[in-house]
């Protein structure tokens, strides 16, 4: 049995290959303009340009991370005070459980994902607009 392996043969033995693949590339080089092929340069081989415009891009990341983290230990700060300053509340009882137990110990963990996952998110955009403006 022979295997066809996509070669044909010659008369003399010798197989013909097919040509071999090349890597097509969009014409992206040929697209950006001089400017941001410089500023490509410039932060692939970090200069002080691009040292510059990487470290506005964390600054701006770590100031949102901040305000997030911020806002997070600001809402599970309060919710003693609020029962210190609501005993009443505490003493409520819902589902056979105190609504203190359950805004303490059930409530903070789903906050904490939500607050996490906003995080991200708002990291991924200033990244994304990070992106965009050196592109343009």
């Amino acid at each position: 049995m022979s295997r066809d392996h996509g070669f044909e043969i010659r008369a003399r033995g010798e197989s013909t290959r097919p040509p071999r693949r090349r890597r097509v590339v969009l014409a992206d080089s040929k697209r950006r303009t001089r400017q941001v092929a410089r500023t490509m340069m410039e932060l692939e081989e970090q200069t002080s340009v691009g040292e510059f415009l990487v470290r506005h891009l964390m600054k701006v990341q770590m100031r949102s991370a901040l305000l997030l983290a911020g806002f997070a230990l600001l809402v599970l700060l309060s919710l003693p005070a609020l029962f210190y300053a609501l005993p009443s509340l505490g003493d409520t009882v819902w589902f056979g459980m105190h609504v203190s137990w359950l805004v303490l110990g059930v409530l903070p963990y789903p906050f904490l994902v939500l607050v996490g996952y906003l995080c991200v998110r708002v990291a991924e955009r200033h990244e994304r607009d990070f992106i965009h403006m050196v592109e343009q």
